[in-house]
């Protein structure tokens, strides 16, 4: 009998992703695709599967599978405890579930998205060449449900690499992200306002992008301090020069939009292929899976690169 696994419990989201829908923009259909590409990448890389399998992408932990039949797994990205039948085991490495037993990742410690990759991929349907959900334009497999069974294919071709040490988290208190002004920047009275002081991801974030706002009035800015300490003036919001209304034009992976409130969006994984509100700049591809790790509350800021 071929081996599967049953969604014990989803957590608060879980997704089915791979490497998503590339090439399609031009019919209107994003990529999509695992939000920490480098996290989903080593996952599949831990179990032997080549690359583009399909896996798990669990947001804030929660979830919890049971073996039916002999697996092999690896759990990458967020920092979560994970145990097997209540017995701790380790991250970034593979893991061989036995039939029967159930595999609980717990809350993160840090970090928001984690990858649970299982050896051989999971077999569900795909649409337009790819099994990622697509969240925004509601394509690809359904949300995980408790109950569900996914079956293991086989679609390993490599020796998994056994125990890989994977780089620290790099999130901490205030996370950095590298960005290039343009090609809307001239919309706005002060471009380089966007990499003043801090940014704070809002709860609203999600896989399309991550909603940012300034810190609380009076609440301190660690990027904006006096030499004791005390807070200083408010870093500046983003103003636009005029209120000209933009004909809706491409955006990619990695573009900071900033509606009417001056609130700017970063986008993610499920971002739309078009918005009709200025780019005021795009973060280096290098930066995105960091971003994608970015939970509500973490504290944000931008470091503006010179172009060639």
């Amino acid at each position: 009998m071929s081996a599967s696994v049953v969604v014990v419990k989803p957590g608060p989201l879980s997704l089915i992703q791979d490497t998503g829908r590339p090439g399609l923009a031009s019919i209107g259909v994003g990529r999509s695709g695992a939000a920490d590409r480098g996290a989903y990448a080593l996952a599949n890389r831990l179990v032997g599967n080549p690359a583009g399998v399909a896996a798990i992408e669990c947001t804030f932990g929660g979830l919890a599978i049971r073996a039916q039949g002999q697996v092999r797994v690896a759990i990458t990205g967020a920092g979560c405890p994970a145990t097997v039948d209540g017995d701790s085991v380790e991250r970034d490495k593979p893991i061989d579930l036995q039939d029967g037993q159930t595999l609980t990742l717990r809350t993160p410690t840090t970090g928001l998205r984690s990858y649970l990759a299982v050896r051989g991929g999971l077999e569900v349907p795909t649409v337009l060449g790819s099994r990622s959900t697509d969240t925004l334009a509601g394509l690809g497999p359904a949300v995980l449900r408790r109950g569900d069974t996914l079956a293991v294919g086989t679609q390993a071709l490599d020796e998994p690499l056994g125990s890989h040490t994977q780089p620290a988290e790099p999130i901490g208190d205030v996370l950095t992200l590298r960005a290039i002004l343009g090609p809307r920047d001239d919309w706005f009275t002060a471009a380089t306002d966007l990499a003043v002081g801090d940014w704070v991801v809002s709860p609203r974030s999600n896989r399309v992008g991550l909603r940012l706002d300034r810190p609380a009035p009076g609440e301190k800015d660690s990027a904006a301090t006096e030499s004791n300490g005390a807070a200083v003036q408010q870093a500046p919001a983003l103003r636009r020069k005029d209120s000209r209304e933009l004909p809706s034009e491409g955006v990619v992976l990695g573009a900071v939009q900033v509606p009417p409130s001056g609130q700017p969006v970063l986008f993610l994984a499920d971002h739309p292929v078009t918005g009709g509100y200025p780019v005021i700049a795009v973060v280096l591809d290098s930066d995105i899976d960091l971003a994608a790790q970015a939970r509500p509350g973490q504290r944000l800021r931008f470091r503006l690169e010179p172009t060639a």
